[in-house]
């Protein structure tokens, strides 16, 4: 998102939520959207992204197909392809080279998780890095990490323009990340380090993680379990990213950490769902238009 978009919207796009500003992710989503459909008009050609889809994961074929619609909203050509679950990892790879030759594909993403007997990172080291549009080639992660220009993980790149749109001043920051995985904790840090906040990665071995987080003024939570982070884990006014997405006791989704104890404390805060959920899919697809520009020159 550019900085005119996210001055012009960010005072519409945060909500009061109690004592705390709600991070309106479904607004953020849909300017990010906007943004792409003007560049993809601009273009003078279509861009394509292609996904593949191996096996009958509901979460993952509900996850697919709006992309598909999104991808279709934009202006970019959406091909998805897929395979029964049974398909082996040779024939996996070979579609994944077969896409690489496709002058028409500037995006290809493998839909994970993928069956146990298919190895993903074999898979993800297979795909082009110029058409690498989920970030998570080996190469792409190592620009990431030095500092260079790369395709970035789509979730932590939708952190970062939540984050600008709440006008969020990271420069000196102590921002913390809860979890460390290679899709979302690693990246989140290695940009949030980019934008000269001073970081901090926590995890299930980190001592005291109550009084980490209270240090931060920027929390990212990431680890995967419901409510983990408890109100009384933040500090009065911070900022707080919620990326888990978990069913509860009740089966409703919810995140990582105790929203409503949160809202009374924190200053901005974005809800599960509705926050950063659809940033994911919003910046598969600028990725996407990034990956055709560069290819194309």
């Amino acid at each position: 998102m550019t900085d005119a978009i996210a001055g012009a919207h960010g005072a519409r796009l945060i909500a009061g939520a109690g004592g705390a500003r709600l991070i309106d992710g479904k607004a953020v989503a849909a300017s990010v959207r906007a943004e792409v459909a003007v560049r993809v008009a601009g273009l003078g050609f279509q861009p394509g992204l292609a996904v593949v889809l191996v096996g009958e994961d509901p979460a993952s074929a509900v996850y697919v197909r709006n992309k598909d619609r999104a991808a279709a909203a934009a202006g970019i050509a959406a091909h998805t392809i897929r395979l029964p679950a049974a398909t082996t990892e040779a024939a996996l790879l070979a579609e994944v080279a077969r896409l690489n030759a496709d002058s028409a594909i500037d995006g290809i993403l493998v839909q994970l998780p993928l069956p146990r007997h298919i190895a993903a990172d074999r898979v993800i080291a297979a795909i082009d890095p110029a058409k690498d549009v989920d970030g998570f080639h080996p190469l792409n992660v190592g620009l990431l990490a030095s500092g260079r220009p790369a395709l970035v993980p789509c979730t932590p790149l939708g952190v970062m323009k939540l984050l600008a749109v709440a006008g969020v001043a990271l420069s000196g920051a102590r921002a913390l990340v809860l979890g460390r995985s290679a899709i979302v904790g690693r990246p989140m840090a290695a940009l949030l380090l980019a934008a000269d906040a001073t970081v901090t990665v926590a995890h299930s071995r980190t001592r005291d993680l109550p009084g980490e987080c209270r240090r931060a003024e920027v929390l990212i939570a990431a680890i995967g379990r419901a409510g983990f982070v408890r109100g009384d884990w933040i500090a009065p006014g911070a900022t707080v990213i919620d990326v888990g997405i978990n069913r509860g006791a009740d089966g409703r989704l919810c995140g990582d950490v105790a929203f409503a104890e949160a809202r009374e404390i924190a200053g901005a805060i974005t809800p599960v769902p509705g926050g950063v959920g659809p940033m994911t899919i919003a910046c598969l697809l600028e990725n996407t238009v990034t990956a055709a520009v560069r290819r194309r020159g």
